[in-house]
């Protein structure tokens, strides 16, 4: 009787560690000030939510839909599928190389209240939890299960960078109220 391979998309412990060593071994990390830290945190992990079904590299554009299930990050753009779409285009995304996101709305999703609404509520969310952290870097990724493969190793060298841009700022042991008193001096 054949054994069925437990690992079929071989996404075991070597795959996984050399994913994040290809990641790390090319990171450029400059200093940053918390509003940065903390914009950058929300928008990638936005981005990261969705369903990631490849590797993302540095500089190429992407494409972020939402589909009833969540979000989908495509190679894919909207005018380029050959047939109707069946989820909403949000924006293109660009994975940096300190390994954040940016995110640029389209203009359609931008002008939609509850779309909008929604950002928001997760934005103050995040905000929350920075302000009661008792240091900026504990709020930062370290292990997200609740995202996919590639969102999982890209969160936890997200998590790497921004820790590394604080440790450069001086405010990664800081709290936040500390850390924004900094940027008024």
């Amino acid at each position: 009787m054949a054994r069925k391979n437990p690992n079929p998309q071989g996404k075991g412990l070597v795959p996984l560690l050399q994913g994040v060593q290809q990641h790390v071994a090319r990171l450029i990390v400059p200093p940053k000030q918390i509003d940065q830290i903390e914009m950058e945190l929300f928008t990638s992990l936005f981005v990261l939510q969705s369903e990631i079904r490849f590797n993302p590299v540095v500089g190429q554009r992407y494409y972020l839909y939402a589909q009833a299930s969540g979000y989908r990050l495509s190679l894919v753009a909207p005018d380029q599928w050959h047939r109707p779409l069946a989820q909403r285009y949000i924006g293109l995304c660009e994975l940096q190389t300190d390994r954040t996101w940016t995110l640029s709305l389209d203009a359609a999703i931008a002008d939609d209240a509850a779309f909008m609404a929604e950002v928001e509520q997760q934005r103050a969310a995040l905000h929350a939890a920075v302000e009661q952290a008792e240091r900026l870097e504990d709020v930062l990724p370290v292990f997200a299960p609740g995202l996919g493969y590639h969102g999982r190793i890209l969160a936890f060298i997200l998590g790497k960078s921004l820790r590394s841009s604080m440790q450069l700022s001086g405010i990664a042991a800081l709290p936040y109220r500390e850390a924004v008193g900094l940027l008024a001096e």
